[in-house]
């Protein structure tokens, strides 16, 4: 490596000598934002005159704040996280690069880590038994059975992959785990005989990896097949960006939470547009946020719309870190290294050049729900009572649903009335809150208080309780709220997602019936941070997140349309209406439960042997061996990326002839591209199971087989809520097939071009791709034949996913889009003028039926000169693959 500014120096701690890049060794850097001093870092010890140079160390050093983005640097964060239903397809492309390595004729052990790879699995846990003392041993039971092969794939990873750990099911979810257990802050490296201590960075197959900014930690989520490449020794090809500084003053008022801290920021923040930007955070209030307050903020970047969003490293860190039990010598270690970088944050601190600023006094924040499709649409408490109606009615006008009434039902023998408004799921669910013990034990004192007057969950409410790790059982145990929560229904129903992502499990018959019967927009209300339509529950067609206290209150309510200030949430058996401030707890109440009760032992104990697992995840018997035998399974199987691959590489080419396989409004989530949730048996990935023996009590979700290729496909694009323009009246995967203008699945269709020789291509409004860092929305479609997607904007990872599948983004210029353009989807497209991947914009011919063309320029969203070089290869991994076995 080069070391052409001199920066290589020693840190010795304690008697340790540490090998460091000292960023001072390089003018102009103290003015640099926390971020962008990390990359700096980056840049310097990896420095090579290939893919680093001191060019772009000069080039990152005089960042001007306000250009443009055009500056490209070569990133290599220190280790790649992932969950399990993003993981599991990660791993399975890594044992078919070691078989297509093994047929080129090379050596599969180079398919490796080239650095520490961390999964944990928390996406498989369903909410199938809730409101009961054995609901986490009944669903952790069928978590297991349904998920055997993928658990059996895992651990042939965890033995064959050098450098790649499983943290085991029912453990924690892989945000919270990384916080409190698996993040170093300072990351200390034996190199050569020596220990180099750097920043501590990562990049993760989930959105929420951001969730680690709130310890210091830079991390963001990239699609699963650009973080199999960073395992296999690439760099992550990034646009130095625009750095947004978001200053915080005051202090949070007497009942609001951090969650309604979080909501106002991505309302604040989504309005103002940080998309493709970095966010830090800073200003006096800092000092004053707790860890899981920072991190319930870092947590929702995906949702506010930036790369990350970034907290310093201070005193608040270290304290965080002793209190989950990290080593006193690593602690040291995160002090020292931040002191000797200056990047230690104190209150006389100097504030960094930004490109814009942004300001919250956190005395304006007020207690917040957000919704009913969309988590930056924040609602003050104040206005649900009005809110709500106004939301149904644009609903049933989109939607063209009846007003019929409410629906009678009966439960366990009591007779009751759900209609528009009833709550029929109320869930405190995801990291984004669970990691956080101030609204943790907020809840458990509401349901104390709800307990003590003897109230409970109106009796249609499926609620659920899915502590984030261990540790937060530990707190609630210690603090006596267990019961309390039990006793209104939120027993714990296992250590994973759960309804954050979809996992929520079916409700109650009684309920489902009387929504179905007569068409009711029930609700969801969650502490999660996502509430995309369709994404919770099919059957529910609204969805609020609020903090967890306020979903145990909703729960008593079983209603969303009240104004919890002036209206009872309910009557006690007593007979006195019960509103919400007599069941509220003080900041005083919910400070003194945390003292008392959230100490290092609750963290010590539920991390000590982390990756041993339970008796059936150490019953799991798998064989060593460095491919992987591929037995008929419908969880794993071999996919067909590499099928006839060479070494040689064809030039990118024009498409001609293609036909539209859907044409899409705005802000399609990649939950629509690519579910996550139930698969249904009329389903075409439905009916692939049922011919392959499955049962449907067996499906599971289409999540959970990420391995299977031909499942996946089959998914692509059947969301029930989704709505292909092409069809008009319908919802789901449903198109017509051209030029017969026939009706049929998106699947079917796409088979049929297939079998024709007819490449596809989609056509989207603004937003495409937003959500989930899913990279199974790119890889469906590219397995359905879509050559290209033209679109009028892109969530940022979800464009990078498509080039690294060697599919072309192309987006509309502007004023342009399918309906000023006239396009139905009926035409048959030429994109002419590729130039071999490295034209800035090409020509679209869209010739309709009648013989008539429209032409239109469109912009190539392959950005960068790495992303070149993926298409042209046809995705990221046949490069990486040609790479190592030349």
């Amino acid at each position: 490596m080069t070391n052409s500014f001199n920066a290589k120096a020693s840190l010795d701690v304690a008697g340790t000598d540490y090998e460091i890049f000292k960023l001072d060794a390089v003018p102009g850097s103290a003015r640099l934002p926390f971020s962008l001093k990390i990359l700096l870092e980056n840049l310097l010890r990896n420095e090579d005159d290939v893919t680093v140079t001191r060019s772009d160390i000069e080039d990152l050093a005089n960042w001007d704040p306000q250009a443009e983005p055009s500056k490209e640097i070569q990133y290599r964060p220190a280790r790649v996280l992932m969950q399990d239903f993003t993981g599991v397809p990660a791993v399975v492309d890594l044992a078919a690069m070691r078989d297509a390595m093994k047929a080129l004729g090379g050596d599969p052990r180079k398919i490796n880590p080239l650095q520490p790879a961390e999964l944990v699995i928390d996406h498989s846990v369903q909410v199938d038994h809730f409101g009961s003392n054995d609901a986490f041993a009944l669903n952790a039971e069928l978590e297991f059975r349904r998920n055997q092969e993928r658990y059996k794939f895992l651990k042939w990873g965890q033995k064959a992959l050098d450098g790649f750990k499983v943290v085991p099911p029912d453990t924690g979810i892989v945000h919270q785990v990384n916080i409190e257990y698996l993040s170093r802050v300072v990351f200390p490296k034996p190199l050569d005989g020596r220990t180099q201590a750097y920043f501590d960075t990562c990049v993760g197959t989930d959105s929420h990896t951001t969730m680690v900014n709130g310890i210091g930690v830079l991390g963001w989520g990239v699609g699963g097949i650009e973080a199999e490449a960073s395992m296999l020794g690439q760099p992550v090809s990034m646009l130095v960006p625009k750095v947004v500084g978001f200053k915080l003053t005051g202090t949070l008022r007497e009942g609001v939470t951090a969650t309604d801290l979080v909501l106002t920021i991505v309302d604040q923040l989504r309005k103002h547009g940080v998309v493709g930007k970095f966010v830090e955070f800073y200003g006096p209030a800092i000092a004053t946020l707790p860890i899981g307050d920072r991190t319930t903020i870092a947590n929702m970047g995906p949702e506010y719309g930036a790369t990350c969003g970034l907290f310093p490293i201070d005193q608040v860190t270290l304290d965080y870190l002793r209190l989950t039990g990290r080593e006193e010598s690593q602690i040291a270690l995160v002090e020292a290294y931040a002191k000797a970088q200056g990047v230690w944050h104190t209150a006389d601190a100097p504030e960094a050049d930004y490109s814009e600023t942004l300001a919250l006094d956190l005395g304006d924040v007020v207690p917040s729900l957000a919704g009913p499709k969309r988590p930056q649409d924040r609602v003050p408490l104040t206005e649900m009572a009005t809110h709500f109606p106004a939301a149904l009615a644009e609903l049933k006008k989109e939607r063209n649903i009846p007003s019929k009434g409410p629906a009678k039902a009966v439960m366990d023998g009591q007779a009751i009335e759900i209609s528009d408004g009833s709550i029929v799921v109320a869930a405190i669910t995801s990291c984004t809150n669970t990691s956080n013990p101030s609204v943790m034990l907020a809840a458990g004192l509401v349901a104390k208080k709800a307990a003590a007057l003897g109230l409970k969950a109106a009796p249609w409410v499926k609620t659920s309780l899915g502590p984030g790790s261990m540790a937060v059982t530990r707190y609630l145990d210690r603090a006596g709220l267990t019961e309390p929560l039990k006793a209104l229904g939120f027993h714990n129903v296992g250590y994973g997602c759960t309804v954050c992502i979809g996992n929520t499990g079916p409700l109650p018959a009684p309920v489902s019936k009387a929504i179905a019967d007569n068409d009711l927009c029930a609700v969801s209300i969650l502490s999660g941070n996502r509430n995309f339509e369709g994404r919770v529950h099919a059957e529910v067609r609204m969805n609020y997140l609020a903090s967890p206290p306020l979903v145990v209150a909703y729960a008593i309510a079983g209603r969303i349309d009240l104004d919890p200030y002036k209206d009872p949430l309910t009557t006690a058996p007593s007979g006195q209406p019960v509103y919400l401030k007599d069941i509220w707890p003080t900041q005083d109440e919910v400070n003194a439960a945390i003292a008392e009760n959230v100490t290092v032992d609750e963290f010590t104990s539920a991390y000590a042997d982390v990756y041993a697992g339970d008796a059936r995840w150490q019953s799991i018997e798998v064989a060593a061996s460095q491919t992987y035998d591929w037995p008929d399974s419908t969880y794993i199987r071999n996919p067909p990326y590499f099928d006839g691959m060479t070494l040689e590489v064809s030039p990118a080419r024009d498409i001609s002839g293609a036909r539209c396989l859907a044409v899409l409004g705005d802000s399609i989530t990649t939950d629509h591209i690519s579910p996550a949730g139930s698969i249904k048996p009329d389903s075409p990935a439905g009916k692939y199971l049922i011919e392959k023996g499955v049962d449907v009590k067996d499906f599971n979700s289409l999540g959970s087989r990420r391995g299977n290729h031909e499942v996946m496909m089959r998914g692509t694009f059947a969301n029930i809520r989704l709505r292909n323009l092409m069809a008009p009246g319908t919802e789901g995967g449903v198109t017509l097939h051209q030029p017969s203008n026939e009706p049929m699945s998106i699947f079917d269709a796409a088979m049929r071009y297939q079998a024709e020789g007819t490449p596809v291509i989609v056509i989207a409004g603004k937003e495409y791709g937003s959500g989930s860092s899913r990279d199974w929305a790119a890889k469906g479609p590219r397995l359905l034949g879509v050559r290209a997607v033209i679109a009028e904007s892109y969530e940022r990872i979800h464009r990078s996913n498509l080039v690294g599948m060697g599919i072309l983004p192309l987006e509309f210029l502007p004023g342009d889009n399918a309906q000023s353009l006239g396009l139905t989807g009926t035409e048959q497209f030429d994109i002419t003028g590729l130039d071999n991947a490295e034209a800035k914009s090409v020509t679209v011919s869209a010739t309709a039926p009648d013989g008539s063309v429209k032409t239109f320029k469109a912009k190539v969203r392959i950005d960068t000169p790495n992303e070149i070089d993926y298409y042209r290869h046809g995705g990221i991994l046949p490069y990486v693959l040609r790479r190592l076995a030349a």
